[in-house]
């Protein structure tokens, strides 16, 4: 796994941080019927559900990096591919979401930012699988 992957795996795991917080302070847990859910089922109250939910995603975002993506070996690339594939989803979902609301929806400007970032990470784990070891 290169650098350059490495660092746009840690960016991924940075943008999702943001859009977590954009969707908090737009509420997305009191306007999306699954994000009330899993909120709820963490906490009565679905705002610190929602932290506490959201909070989780982020260290195990971390962990990943800290663990197998920095070493770049093992299992680096299958969480990479992970991550990017839930990202890649999660942003374009926001981006449905407002398209159908025909305006802003929770979390979509960052979610603009995210499916980028999942691109090139995309791209650049796509470079790496043809690119000599050294």
């Amino acid at each position: 796994m290169s650098r350059r992957s490495r660092r746009l795996f840690l960016l991924l795991v940075i943008t999702q941080m943001a859009h977590s917080v954009e969707e908090y302070v737009t509420r997305l847990y009191e306007v999306f019927a699954p994000a009330r859910f899993v909120s709820g089922l963490v906490s009565d109250d679905a705002a610190v559900g929602f932290i506490i939910v959201n909070a989780i995603i982020i260290v195990v975002g971390f962990w990943c990096y800290i663990g197998p993506v920095r070493s770049g070996r093992g299992a680096a690339r299958l969480v990479a591919w992970w991550w990017t594939v839930i990202e890649m989803a999660n942003g374009i979902g926001h981006a449905v979401f407002a398209v159908r609301a025909a305006g802003y929806f929770s979390g979509a400007l960052t979610a603009v930012v995210l499916v980028c970032t999942a691109t090139c990470l995309a791209i650049s784990l796509r470079t790496d699988s043809f690119t000599p070891r050294q």
